[in-house]
C-alpha cells in the first residue's frame, strides 16, 4: 500500500519511514481463502462476524448503587486480555453506547474517492463499470444483485424500506432522484436536511 502511495505521489520516503517507525498495536488485516458467492455456510459465518455485538455481556459486571461506598451504581468492563478493566458510573456508560445508534435515516458509512457514489455514477454513465476485474466471475445477473438491497436493509435495520410508514402497503420504485438540489429541498421539505451529531466514540476498551 505505502509503495503504490508513493508511486501516484502522495507520499514519500520520509513519510513512509516516519509510518514504519510506529508501534504496532497489533490490529492486522484477515485474508484467508476466497469465499464463493454461492457458498451460503461460510458467507452466512462472515455476515454473523460483521454484525456481532460490539460488547460482551460475558465482560460486563453491573454494581447496584446499593453496593457502592458512594452509593452511585457502576458498570466494569473487562477487556480481553482479562487484566485491563474501565469503569464507568452507570448512565455514563449508557450514555457512551448511544453513540453508536444512528438516528433514523442516518447514514454513518461513507465511502470516498473510488468507492464515492460520484464515481460510481461517472462510470456508470461512461459504460465502463463492468471492466473493472472481479475477483470470482459470477452467473447471478445485475437484476438479481438490485433485488437484494431492500431484504439486505430489512435484515440489518429490522425494517423494509418498501413498506409504506403509513398504511403498510407494498410501495415500488417510480424514478431515482439524483439532483442535488431537487434532493435538498426534498430534504428541507421533510425537515430531514440538518445532520445531528454524535457525541466522540467510546474508547478501546469497549
Amino acid at each position: 500500500m505505502l509503495k503504490l502511495l508513493k508511486s501516484a505521489g502522495k507520499i514519500n520516503n520520509l513519510v513512509i519511514n516516519n509510518m514504519m517507525g510506529w508501534y504496532h498495536s497489533g490490529f492486522n488485516v484477515y485474508c484467508t481463502s476466497v469465499i464463493n458467492p454461492f457458498d451460503q455456510e461460510r458467507l452466512e459465518r462472515l455476515v454473523q462476524y460483521f454484525i456481532r455485538a460490539p460488547i460482551s455481556q460475558e465482560r460486563m459486571t453491573y454494581v447496584p448503587a446499593s453496593e457502592a461506598l458512594d452509593n452511585a451504581a457502576r458498570v466494569i468492563y473487562k477487556a480481553k486480555d482479562g487484566r485491563t478493566t474501565k469503569t464507568f458510573f452507570a448512565l455514563d456508560c449508557l450514555a457512551h453506547l448511544i453513540t453508536h445508534i444512528p438516528h433514523k435515516g442516518e447514514q454513518m458509512v461513507r465511502y470516498y474517492g473510488y468507492y464515492s457514489n460520484k464515481a460510481r455514477g461517472m462510470r456508470k454513465k461512461a459504460d465502463t463499470d463492468m471492466l473493472v476485474p472481479a475477483l470470482i466471475d459470477t452467473e447471478v445477473s445485475k437484476k438479481a444483485f438490485r433485488k437484494n438491497w431492500s431484504r439486505l436493509i430489512q435484515k440489518i435495520y429490522h425494517a423494509d424500506p418498501l413498506v409504506c410508514p403509513k398504511c403498510s402497503g407494498k410501495m415500488r420504485i417510480i424514478s431515482f432522484i439524483e439532483e442535488p438540489d431537487v434532493i435538498k429541498d426534498i430534504l428541507q421539505h421533510l425537515n430531514l436536511w440538518t445532520v445531528r451529531n454524535h457525541d466522540p466514540p467510546i474508547g478501546k476498551v469497549l
